[in-house]
């Protein structure tokens, strides 16, 4: 059991490592649902945790983010920094009661500027936690060939293929100022920031395993930069 909702207080591995995925309730798309960067998060820290295989629960993710740059598209809840920080300090602390390591497993780069802030203060009060990414943003910034693959691979049913479509496909760092003065409907008009033509079940597989072993490699090597950001590993840790 590597789940901390399936245990009871009396089935707790002693000191464990808490796995927090941390994801974002945000638009994506017309044809992904809003709760695409929880799942992914979720999926990733579930198995990394599965390739660590003892000593480690993972935590219900954070659902809410800080999403204000997709709050111009209708169903979009994004809780914004100052209350994500409190609530990633606050929850930290209370684990620290029966865990000696926190890790955020995180699919929304929204987050990472409160990420790094809340973690260096956690640091700073003597707690061993940090933070890794779910690293979509490799092939396409959002809702595009990435997500819509492990979408198809990890919930199809929830896909809307029939409404798929590509959006602005420049790089994240050329739109990045845009979005930081508009937003994102500033430059995609249908919310997708690449192309999702193309994907498929087994892309998302392949994606998502790869993301889970990157993951276990990254929480095992255990070196952050200055943003408290887990390195990749040397080594790797074989599935």
């Amino acid at each position: 059991m590597y789940e901390l909702a399936d245990h009871t207080w009396t089935t707790m591995p002693r000191r464990p490592l808490a796995l927090v995925p941390m994801g974002s309730f945000e638009q994506h798309g017309p044809h992904l649902p809003f709760d695409t960067d929880v799942i992914i998060a979720d999926e990733v820290a579930k198995g990394a945790a599965r390739i660590l295989s003892s000593d480690v629960v993972v935590l219900p993710p954070l659902v809410y983010g800080s999403s204000g740059e997709h709050q111009s598209f209708p169903g979009t809840v994004s809780i914004g920094s100052e209350a994500l920080m409190l609530v990633l300090i606050e929850l930290v602390r209370s684990a620290a009661h029966w865990t000696d390591r926190v890790v955020f497993v995180n699919a929304h780069g929204g987050n990472i500027s409160t990420l790094a802030r809340a973690i260096s203060q956690l640091r700073y009060e003597g707690h061993d936690c940090s933070w890794l990414a779910c690293a979509t943003e490799d092939v396409d910034a959002h809702a595009g060939f990435t997500e819509t693959s492990i979408m198809l691979h990890v919930d199809p049913a929830r896909v809307r293929v029939d409404l798929a479509e590509s959006g602005n496909t420049a790089s994240i760092t050329q739109l990045l100022p845009e979005i930081i003065a508009g937003g994102v409907s500033a430059v995609s008009p249908n919310g997708v920031l690449g192309d999702p033509a193309g994907a498929s079940a087994a892309e998302g597989l392949r994606c998502l395993t790869e993301m889970q072993t990157e993951a276990a490699a990254r929480i095992v090597a255990n070196s952050a930069d200055s943003r408290g950001q887990l390195m990749p590993s040397m080594s790797g840790v074989n599935a």
